[in-house]
C-alpha cells in the first residue's frame, strides 16, 4: 500500500500536459488514414495496439499538415478534415455549422454536438443516431441505433468520457454467442456431454441480446462504455470498460480483436521512450458459467444461480529497433478465481511461470503469448506477421510427430498510393489450429459473454482476405473486396483427448465454407456523419464429413454446420444490399 501511495503521488506530482481519451475502433475512417501516412513514410506508429487516444491521433494529424509538399490534394484535405474533429484536443473549437459561438461554448448544428472550453476544463457532447438496413432473398433486417458520446478532459492530466448506444435490430439475428449441444456419450462416464458450440462466424460485434421468445425475429442490447484515466507525457493509467485491439489486421485480429462486448478493466500504458512502450490491462470476463455455490435465493425459495469469476491479465512489449519496424512480444492468462490474484496485477510479467508457481499440484489456468511483427521499411507498403500461441512444444515441430501445436497465425500487408495515388491493395492469410480458443474448464477459455476474444473465425479454420480501396475525394472510400474462409471438423476439448485431437489433420474434413465477394461505399460527409452502401454477394456452404469421426468431435450433417455458424438470414448464395446513415459512432 505504501509503494502504492508513493506511486500516485509521484503521478500527480508530474507537470506535464497530457490527456487521454481513446478513440472508438469503429471510427475505422480515421485509422485507415493514419494507416496510410504510415504506409507513405509520413508517420510512423505502432499499429499493433488499438485504440490510440484522441490526443495522440491529433499529434499525428499535426505531424502530417508539417508535410504537405508530400501530401496529395485529397490527402492535405483528409488531415484538416480529421484535425477539425480534434480541436479541444488542441484546445481550440471546432469549425462547424455552429448556431451559438463564442470563446468558450460552440453549438453546431452539423454535425450535431456541444462543445465548452476553459483553462481548466473542455468539454464534448454529440449524440449517436443510426439506421441500417439490409435486404436479400430471405428477407430484410433494420438496424437502430440511438445514443450519446460525451468527453470531458479536467485540468492538465484527468479525463471521463462516457458512451452509451442502445441498438434494436428487427429480423434474423447477424450476431450470436456460444450456445450448448448435446455431444456424443463420454467414453468416461457413459452420459453425453454438454459441448459448448462457437459463437456465429461473422464480424458483427457481439452484444448481450434480449431476445423476445427465443425467436430469431429480433432483438435489443445496449453497449455503455466509459472510462476514467490520469495521464502524464509519457503514460497513462486508468479504470474503463471499452473495446481492445491487439494485433496487426486488415479483417479482424486473432490476439485481440475487439469483437467480443466491451468488458472492464484497469489499463497501465507507458512510452518513455520512442524505441519501447508497455500496454498492459487486467479485465474482468464474462463467463457464461454458473457457479452452483453463488446464488440469490427468491421469496419463493427459488435460486438465482450467478455466473463464475472470469478474470484476463495482458500485456503487450513494443520495441523499435529502426523507424518502421515494430516488433511486439507478449502474454495473457485467463483466470478464474473467487477474488482477483494480486500477481496478476504486475504489468510486466510472464504469467504462466507465476501460474506454476501459485497452482502447484493443483489444476493450471489458460495462459497465453503472443508475437507481433509490422515493417515499413519499404515505403507505401506495410507488412505484418501475428501470432497467437496458446500452447508451444518443439516436439510438435517434428515431421514424425502428427500433433499440431495449438495456434493462430496471420501475414498479410497493404500497399498504399503506387503505383497509382489514392489507390490501396491489401492482402491477408489467416490458419488457426484446433482447440486453439478452447479450454477443458469452460470458465477459462479464450471468451467473453459467449464470444471469441481472438479471430472471429475461432479454432481449426482458415481466411483468405483481398481488398482493393480507391478514396478518389476527402471522405469518400470505395472499396472492392473477396473473402474466402473455411472452417475444419468442430472438436470439444476434452482434457483425456487433447493429444488425439491434436494429432487429427488441421481441417480434416472442411464442414463450413464462406466466398463473399463485396462493393463497399462509404461517405464521410461531416465529422463522424457517415453514408454507407454494400453489395454483398455471399455462397456460405456446410458439408457433410466424410471422413471417420474424431476423437472429441462434434458431428451433424450441412445444415446443422451452417445453421451452428451461419444466421439464416445469410445462409447460402445471396445478393445482400445494405444502405445505412449513421451520426456519430
Amino acid at each position: 500500500m505504501r509503494t502504492l501511495l508513493l506511486v500516485c503521488f509521484f503521478l500527480l506530482s508530474v507537470p506535464l500536459f497530457s490527456q487521454y481519451i481513446p478513440e472508438d475502433i469503429s471510427y475505422t475512417s480515421v485509422y485507415d488514414f493514419l494507416d496510410e501516412m504510415a504506409n507513405d513514410g509520413v508517420i510512423s506508429i505502432n499499429t499493433a495496439i488499438k485504440p490510440y487516444s484522441r490526443e495522440f491521433i491529433a499529434k499525428k494529424l499535426q505531424e502530417i499538415t508539417k508535410t504537405s509538399a508530400q501530401l496529395s490534394r485529397r490527402q492535405r484535405q483528409e488531415a484538416a478534415f480529421y484535425l477539425n474533429d480534434y480541436s479541444l484536443e488542441r484546445d481550440t473549437l471546432p469549425d462547424n455549422w455552429n448556431i451559438v459561438e463564442n470563446s468558450k461554448t460552440a453549438v453546431s448544428l452539423w454535425p450535431p454536438g456541444i462543445y465548452y472550453r476553459t483553462d481548466t476544463m473542455r468539454l464534448r457532447l454529440t449524440p449517436i443516431i443510426g439506421y441500417e438496413t439490409m435486404h436479400n432473398q430471405s428477407g430484410t433486417i433494420s438496424i437502430r441505433s440511438v445514443g450519446a458520446d460525451f468527453q470531458g478532459m479536467f485540468g492538465k492530466h484527468l479525463s471521463v468520457y462516457a458512451s452509451l448506444r442502445d441498438h434494436s435490430q428487427l429480423g434474423d439475428l447477424l450476431s450470436k454467442g456460444e450456445r450448448l449441444f448435446a455431444n456424443q456419450a463420454s467414453p468416461y462416464t457413459g452420459r453425453d456431454t454438454l459441448m459448448r458450440i462457437p459463437s456465429y462466424l461473422t464480424r458483427f460485434p457481439g452484444g448481450a441480446y434480449k431476445v423476445d421468445n427465443g425467436t430469431n425475429a429480433g432483438g435489443d442490447y445496449s453497449e455503455m462504455r466509459g472510462g476514467i484515466y490520469y495521464s502524464w507525457g509519457w503514460g497513462n493509467v486508468g479504470l474503463a470498460k471499452d473495446y481492445i485491439e491487439w494485433g496487426d489486421n486488415y479483417h479482424g485480429s486473432n490476439i485481440l480483436s475487439g469483437n467480443s462486448p466491451s468488458f472492464p478493466f484497469i489499463a497501465f500504458n507507458i512510452k518513455p521512450v520512442d524505441w519501447f512502450e508497455l500496454n498492459y490491462f487486467h479485465g474482468w470476463l464474462t463467463s457464461d458459467v454458473y457457479d452452483s455455490t453463488d446464488y440469490y435465493t427468491y421469496n419463493t425459495g427459488q435460486k438465482e444461480y450467478r455466473y463464475k469469476n472470469k478474470f484476463i491479465a495482458a500485456d503487450m512489449i513494443t520495441f523499435r529497433p529502426t523507424r518502421e519496424l515494430y516488433l511486439s512480444f507478449g502474454n495473457s492468462i485467463i483466470y478464474s478465481e473467487r477474488s482477483i490474484q494480486p500477481a496478476y496485477l504486475i504489468p510486466l510479467a510472464f504469467y504462466k511461470s507465476m501460474d506454476h508457481s501459485l497452482t502447484m499440484g493443483s489444476e493450471n489456468q489458460n495462459s497465453q503469448m503472443f508475437f507481433n511483427l509490422s515493417s515499413r521499411n519499404i515505403r507505401h507498403l506495410h507488412l505484418f506477421l501475428s501470432t497467437y500461441i496458446d500452447e508451444f512444444s518443439v516436439s510438435r515441430l517434428s515431421a514424425s510427430n502428427p500433433q499440431k501445436n495449438p495456434i493462430s497465425w496471420k501475414f498479410g500487408g497493404e500497399l498504399s498510393d503506387y503505383p497509382f495515388q489514392d489507390f490501396s491493395f491489401i492482402g491477408e492469410f489467416t490458419r488457426t489450429y484446433a482447440l486453439t480458443y478452447k479450454h477443458f474448464i469452460p470458465s477459462l477459455d479464450f471468451t467473453s459473454g459467449g464470444y471469441t476474444l481472438g479471430s472471429y473465425l475461432w479454432d481449426n479454420a482458415q481466411e483468405i482476405y483481398l481488398a482493393a480501396t480507391y478514396k478518389p475525394i476527402r471522405g469518400l472510400l470505395l472499396k472492392g473486396s473477396y473473402t474466402y474462409a473455411v472452417h475444419g471438423n468442430e472438436y470439444d476439448y476434452v482434457h483425456a483427448l487433447a493429444d488425439d485431437i491434436l494429432a487429427q489433420p488441421f481441417m480434416k474434413d472442411k464442414v463450413w465454407q464462406n466466398k463473399t465477394a463485396s462493393l463497399h461505399a462509404t461517405y464521410e460527409m461531416v465529422n463522424n456523419v457517415f453514408l454507407l452502401f454494400d453489395v454483398d454477394y455471399s455462397d456460405i456452404t456446410g458439408y457433410t464429413p466424410t471422413d471417420l469421426k474424431g476423437p472429441g468431435e462434434y458431428r451433424t450433417n450441412a445444415q446443422g454446420y451452417l445453421d451452428m455458424y451461419t444466421p439464416l438470414f445469410l445462409q447460402g448464395k445471396k445478393f445482400t444490399v445494405t444502405f445505412g446513415i449513421n451520426v456519430g459512432l
